[in-house]
């Protein structure tokens, strides 16, 4: 006797308008062991894959994605197929973890969401995302003498006059520091203004804290930008110029992406319960899968 099928839900990774996608077929995608495949969605195109719903079930997908390693390789997997389908045709990213209880209610969902979606496809079509980061270095240490006066808190023991020149030290490298602070953020908006000149639509991001950028340098802009293709020789002669010209800070440029941070196509977390969509285990949605990815080559 054949065993019966174990049950999956239908794990959707974008939405695409025309293109030859038959090329997906060959990636692992989640690596469930289904193939990558397409589905025909009125005149969108998803690309989904089988998942287990042991596997993949609400309370085993939080599982799953607890796990830091895991929710990476996830990641990976997710942005390596938004990626390949980009390549081919116009493609919104979904978000991570984007789940159905089957194909029917994923067409369903998809339909229901077939005027944003096309919206969407439409203001993406021809058209890359470019992610462009600011930071301002920290500069070195204080000196050591002066460290351990302000680690104390207290005057050198050297009378009033000695207190008076300790506290004047004190402001001065405050005031140092404040000044650095806003000639950076200057900088920061004179990158991002020059960006946007070339782009069709820009969008500010959260910066990264420490544990991301490390202790020498602060994240002042994070920024993602839609440019026309063809454009890509202009935004790096730009970004060239402005790394001359804005030397108090470090200009870094990332892309092209899959349009993550232009995506939005009204897409709500209606949960998998109800056989809809569940975008929102994992935090901010596709401008985050983007960022779980930057560190290499998309």
């Amino acid at each position: 006797m054949t065993p019966p099928e174990s049950p999956t839900l239908t794990y959707a990774f974008a939405v695409c308008r025309g293109g030859a996608l038959t090329a997906l077929a060959a990636l692992p995608g989640l690596g469930t062991g289904a193939p990558v495949r397409t589905l025909a969605a009125g005149p969108l195109t998803a690309v989904v894959q089988d998942v287990p719903a042991a596997g993949f079930g609400e309370e085993a997908l939080r599982r799953r994605l607890s796990d830091r390693d895991e929710l990476e390789r996830c990641a990976r997997a997710h942005h390596t197929v938004i990626t390949a389908a980009a390549a081919l045709a116009p493609t919104v990213p979904l978000p991570l973890a984007t789940l159905y209880l089957d194909d029917g209610r994923a067409r369903e969902a998809l339909g229901e969401r077939e005027r944003s979606l096309l919206t969407a496809l439409d203001r993406i079509t021809g058209r890359a995302e470019w992610g462009v980061k600011v930071y301002a270095p920290t500069g070195p240490p204080p000196a050591p003498e002066a460290a351990r006066e302000t680690a104390r808190g207290a005057a050198p023991a050297d009378g009033p006059a000695g207190g008076r020149a300790y506290l004047d030290r004190v402001r001065t490298r405050q005031r140092s520091r404040e000044q650095h602070h806003t000639l950076t953020l200057r900088a920061a908006e004179r990158v991002d203004i020059a960006v946007r000149s070339l782009a069709v639509a820009a969008r500010r991001l959260r910066p990264h804290g420490v544990e991301v950028t490390g202790k020498h340098r602060t994240h002042v802009l994070n920024a993602a930008y839609l440019l026309d293709l063809g454009r890509e020789r202009e935004l790096r002669a730009a970004l060239a110029s402005l790394r001359r010209d804005e030397t108090d800070v470090q200009i870094e440029l990332s892309g092209p992406w899959a349009p993550y941070s232009f995506a939005d196509a009204g897409i709500a977390d209606t949960g998998i319960a109800d056989g809809g969509i569940d975008g929102g285990l994992t935090g901010e949605g596709t401008a985050d899968d983007r960022r779980a990815t930057e560190g290499t080559p998309p």
